[in-house]
């Protein structure tokens, strides 16, 4: 048997968890003050996952970026494919908020804006 001990992320609670796996069945979570703290270990250590935020270039936007999230939590191991393709991304204003910028980043799952962007007025 092994143990791990994790901090819930689900809640501001921060609930102490204590994780018993027999090989890579999760056998117990304890420590959980709700049942998203008992799914959270359960996911946690078979299969971690994470919901990107950074922000991407704006090109002849009244700002310089936008910020933009994964529309659902990706597998940890891709976290760094994601951001690098965040990096390449430069945007045409005007961007709004729900605007997918890159379509199946990962299968079902998309980078999108999260802001408004408008594009530059004229002088």
């Amino acid at each position: 048997m092994e143990t791990r001990h994790l901090t819930c992320i689900n809640c501001p609670m921060g609930c102490q968890l204590t994780v018993t796996l027999d090989g890579t069945d999760v056998v117990s979570v304890t420590g959980n003050s709700c049942k998203r703290g008992e799914i959270y270990g359960r996911s946690e250590v078979t299969n971690p996952t994470r919901t990107v935020t950074s922000t991407a270039r704006v090109s002849n936007g009244e700002i310089p970026v936008v910020s933009v999230k994964t529309s659902q939590a990706i597998p940890k191991g891709m976290i760094a494919d994601c951001i690098a393709k965040i990096k390449e991304l430069e945007i045409t204003a005007p961007v709004h908020a729900g605007d997918k910028l890159v379509e199946n980043f990962c299968p079902g799952i998309d980078i999108i804006a999260t802001r408004n962007v408008s594009r530059k007025t004229q002088p």
